[in-house]
């Protein structure tokens, strides 16, 4: 199960450039239900999404770089890249994903939190610069955005 929330930043903080990152690929081989493979610096996925938005099934499959390659050729639509900054939310055992797109949504960045609950997501406070909270919309997701 994944839980998480998602905001739309406008403006990242100072320094999140310096924060561990690793590049992502990913193109979308169905989006309902959300059928994925993704480069995640040297790690390839297969990932199945269930209906939700804030909370729903998540399942990953590893793969070789071969066969990501072969179904990323099968992708519909866009084929996202980004790149994924990753740093700790203070006091809150918490990280906080910063995607930076770019291509054809270069500029768009979006903050991501996964929690261990949905207690946990209810209750979380987001730091000012995270921008407006897009969970529940679904305009951002990137099965969405691969279709634009």
């Amino acid at each position: 199960m994944e839980i998480e929330r998602k905001y739309l930043v406008e403006t990242p903080p100072a320094g999140y450039e310096s924060w561990p990152s690793s590049p992502i690929e990913q193109g979308y081989l169905c989006t309902d239900p959300v059928v994925r493979v993704r480069q995640d610096g040297e790690d390839y996925y297969l990932t199945y999404k269930g209906k939700g938005l804030m909370a729903r099934e998540e399942y990953n499959l590893p793969l070789t770089r071969e066969a990501y390659l072969h179904l990323l050729a099968k992708a519909d639509g866009n084929i996202l890249t980004k790149r994924r900054y990753r740093t700790p939310i203070p006091g809150t055992g918490l990280t906080v994903e910063l995607d930076v797109f770019s291509g054809k949504f270069e500029g768009l960045m979006l903050a991501e939190v996964e929690f261990p609950d949905q207690a946990s997501a209810d209750a979380f406070v987001p730091p000012d610069w995270f921008g407006r909270e897009v969970t529940f919309t679904g305009e951002y997701q990137n099965s969405r955005l691969s279709r634009l």
